[in-house]
């Protein structure tokens, strides 16, 4: 066994995996280890954010923390090397090997690599060959802005080239004009596709500043250097003495300094992206009704005192849940998804039901699995861990997927109703709005009851407007008389 070859099996190199279907970068929220820390097959050793949810990441090796290549904050893309663990501590001091490449542009006709297959990921989960395209990795807390030096061999291959023999050590080459790496070989650093684009456009590369990782000249930086230049300003003539700059009166604060800008990321980004999405692709369609639910929540307390009951958690939205359920047994059409690509309607025997939760990360949406086939008990505990789980920041990306309707309980924050938009993917999702002790024409007398509204919104590509009225009417009926969770259930 080559020395080589003994030192990249001592050094092991965890990649970020695909914690989700198919995603293609996570932030590092925060290490939980240092280099020199020793850690353990399984061992937790950061916390990351996707676009779905916050995930815990374990290390598969017994050794020595090495080295963290990305501090926390940094937005790190599927398959890069993230932390590297000496196995083999023992053995003495080593230099670990340096960190893979990401796959390069081939150079042949100067056309776009394929995908390299399929990258690192967690058990249990796939990462498909992601089409996008590779983000600049953010600059970290000092660390400098130039580029580092660049081998032969990097070069060589930017160029389409073999790399040359190495040769003895020659003066120190000036630096470009223009703050560009100047390899081995004299040229700029770009890929050959980018060296295709910069000829179309008639852009010289030896006049472009850099912005890629290691010196190298982006697509970007050409599309950069090809924009019209701006107009030359006007020569001086002339003229009166420049008017003061007006000052503010005293007093008066600029309103920037009290303003504050945010990054969109994560959760949020990823439900903007997904509620644009879902507005602007499914026909929505909105129904209210205001319901008497009294006995509803007499027999919410009544359950709260039943043995079969105890310790989980009871509450208005647990009946809310089960009244819409038995709603779409009765009416099993509307649990469905419309496939736009196959131009067809896929009718679902199941039922996830998913809870929108508010967090601080954003709103989530995880669901319960087959939620039509538990009974009562079942469904309490479910959506107690539901919640709970959501609150710590502990969903897992695996269950925010696959649901097919959804309730939003608007009414914990003292609201009556709303106009909810469907989560991508489903049909349909029932809001709850709070609950309040108002005038009712109750047995032909006006009465204090316990009323509320609820609104359905539904694709109505899916749904037209009776079977939603009849779906609306259904939980109304219930939560009205929660006896029918037996005549109808």
């Amino acid at each position: 066994m080559t020395a080589s070859t003994a030192k990249a099996q001592r050094f092991r190199e965890f990649k970020m995996p695909d914690v989700g279907e198919g995603l293609t970068e996570a932030e590092i929220l925060k290490w939980y280890v240092q280099p020199g820390d020793t850690v353990t097959d399984g061992q937790v050793v950061c916390e990351v954010e996707t676009a779905k949810a916050a995930v815990e990441l374990p290390i598969p090796y017994d050794g020595v923390v090495h080295e963290l290549n990305f501090g926390e904050g940094v937005t790190v893309d599927v398959g890069t090397v993230i932390i590297s663990v000496d196995t083999d501590p023992g053995a003495g001091p080593a230099t670990a090997p340096a960190p893979e490449q990401a796959p390069q542009d081939a150079a042949k006709d100067d056309e776009e690599a394929e995908p390299q297959g399929r990258q690192a990921v967690l058990v249990g989960y796939g990462a498909a060959p992601s089409s996008t395209k590779r983000r600049a990795r953010k600059p970290q807390a000092g660390v400098p802005a130039q580029p580092e030096p660049v081998s032969a061999a990097l070069q060589a291959e930017l160029n389409g080239r073999t790399a040359p023999a190495p040769a003895a050590p020659a003066a120190p080459v000036a630096p470009v004009a223009n703050g560009a790496a100047a390899g081995s070989l004299g040229r700029p650093l770009a890929k050959p596709p980018v060296r295709k684009l910069a000829k179309d456009l008639g852009i010289d590369l030896a006049t472009i500043a850099p912005t890629g990782p290691d010196g190298i000249i982006t697509r970007e930086d050409v599309h950069a250097a090809a924009a019209p230049a701006a107009a030359p300003a006007p020569a001086e003539v002339p003229g009166p003495a420049p008017v003061a700059e007006a000052v503010a009166p005293a007093g008066v604060v600029d309103a920037a300094a009290r303003e504050r800008r945010v990054p969109v990321k994560g959760v949020r980004k990823a439900t903007a992206q997904a509620m644009v999405s879902s507005a602007f692709t499914a026909p929505h369609v909105t129904e209210f009704i205001t319901v008497d639910v009294t006995r509803t929540m007499k027999l919410v307390q009544e359950l709260k005192q039943d043995p079969d009951m105890a310790g989980l958690r009871v509450n208005p939205l647990l009946l809310v849940a089960k009244a819409f359920l038995v709603a779409i047994r009765r009416h099993p059409e509307v649990n469905a998804a419309w496939d736009e690509a196959r131009q067809e309607i896929v009718y679902k025997d199941y039922v996830n039901l998913g809870i929108a939760a508010a967090t601080p990360r954003g709103l989530i949406v995880p669901n319960i699995k087959d939620a039509a086939a538990k009974t009562l008990p079942q469904l309490a505990e479910e959506l107690g861990d539901l919640v709970a789980t959501a609150r710590e920041g502990k969903t897992s990306p695996a269950a925010m997927t696959g649901g097919t309707v959804t309730i939003t309980n608007v009414g914990v924050f003292g609201v009556d109703t709303g106009t909810p938009i469907l989560n991508p993917g489903e049909s349909a999702i029932l809001a709850f709005g709070a609950v309040k002790l108002q005038p009712w024409v109750h047995k032909g007398k006006v009465k204090a009851r316990q009323v509320t509204t609820l609104a359905l919104s539904f694709d109505h590509r899916l749904i037209d407007g009776e079977l939603g009225s009849k779906l609306l009417a259904d939980v109304a009926a219930v939560l009205e008389r929660p006896k029918r969770l037996i005549t109808w259930g």
